[in-house]
Parts: structure tokens; sequence; C-alpha cells
């Protein structure tokens, strides 16, 4: 009886999770603009780590940008901005924002929602500053689709690549005039539970952003 009742309730539980993922709406990004920003040089001398953030919510076309810039497609052979091991395009990009998180979807260029909430904490761990940034940017590792998860390298090449499209953050910011800083830390088991992440899949690295605060 008490096994039929734990049952009834994780079905409950489940079906409210779903339901209240459901409630946020697929974000649906504008076109990228690719002509925006400075030169390269530029960028590559502008870029700094920001640790203060104005509380306003990114625009949709910056949003956009910066998603395409981290890690979209931009080949007709859907082929990346950021190179990855084997091509094998292993980086999911996460979007933590205060209604949501939400995960990137670079063929339909697109946020999908994942959960309902403000999970900024999660991504902030012990460092406050970062519950300040209206959205932040969270690099998770698809193990399984480099090789075995259980093998060293396995996880050296997925680190490198997590900072590849990081880095494209980075510049992306210093070129538009955005605020942010690489980080590592982050409450990696809270962030697993809520993304619904499999045992192969690691949020290795993220990147708070917003506008400069004034």
């Amino acid at each position: 009886m008490n096994t039929k009742k734990t049952f009834i309730a994780l079905v409950t539980c489940l079906t409210a999770i779903h339901l209240h993922a459901q409630e946020l709406q697929v974000i649906k990004l504008t076109a990228p603009d690719k002509t925006r920003g400075s030169a390269t040089m530029k960028a590559f001398s502008d870029r700094h780590s920001d640790r203060e953030f104005s509380a306003r919510e990114l625009s949709l076309q910056d949003l956009s940008d910066l998603l395409w810039a981290a890690n979209g497609i931009n080949r007709a052979d859907g082929k990346r901005t950021a190179p990855s091991a084997m091509n094998k395009q292993e980086i999911d990009i996460y979007a933590i924002r205060p209604d949501g998180a939400y995960v990137y979807d670079a063929k339909a260029h697109a946020l999908n929602p994942v959960a309902k909430g403000d999970y900024r904490a999660a991504v902030a761990g012990t460092q406050e500053f970062v519950k300040s940034a209206p959205v932040s940017f969270v690099m998770v590792i698809n193990l399984e689709k480099l090789g075995d998860p259980a093998v060293e390298q396995t996880r050296l090449m997925g680190a490198v690549d997590a900072g590849i499209v990081s880095q494209n953050i980075n510049l992306f910011c210093a070129a538009v005039g955005l605020s942010t800083v690489p980080r590592a830390s982050m409450d990696q088991a809270e962030l697993r539970n809520i993304l619904k992440l499999s045992p192969t899949q690691l949020p290795l690295m993220n990147n708070p952003v917003g506008y400069p605060k004034k």
C-alpha cells in the first residue's frame, strides 16, 4: 500500500513539474545582426571582466546576437561559430533568467523552456554579485557525445570546448559594450536538478551577462 502511495505521489509530482515548466513559452530569437560590433583586435583590447550589472533586462536583439555568437550555426552544413572536438557539438548553452531556465536550440535559433522560476542563485553559488545579472549562460558538456565519460581525455576535450564558447561570449560582450565575467563556480548539484541533466551532462562554466552598471 505504501509503495502504491509513493508511486502515485511521484507521478503527481513529476506531472506538476512538467506542467509548471510548460507555463514558459519558447523564446523565438530575432535574426542575429552579423554586422554589429567593433573590429576583432578592438574587441580583444576591450575584453575585461565585470562583476557589476544593471538590472535592466537584456533586449531580444542582444540575447539573439549573443547566443548566435556564442555557439550558433554559421554555415549551411550546420557547423558552429565555436569549434568543437571532432565536430561533436557537445556544448549546450542554458540561459538562466528571472522568469526561468531555457536551453538554446541553435537549429531553430530559439530558447526552449526547461523550468519556470528564478534560479540565478544556483549559478551564483557563494558569489552574490551574480544574482544581479539579468541573465547567466551556463555551458553544459554532454560527455557521451565525445566518447567514454570516464576517460580523462574526454573530459579535457569537453572542458576546452566549453572554454571556447565562453570566450566567444566574452569577446562579443567586449565588442558591443555588455558586461560579463567567465566563471567556473556554481551549485552544480542544484543546477543538475533544475536543468534535468543526465549523468553524462556536466555544467562546467558560466557567464553572467548584463548592461554596465552606471
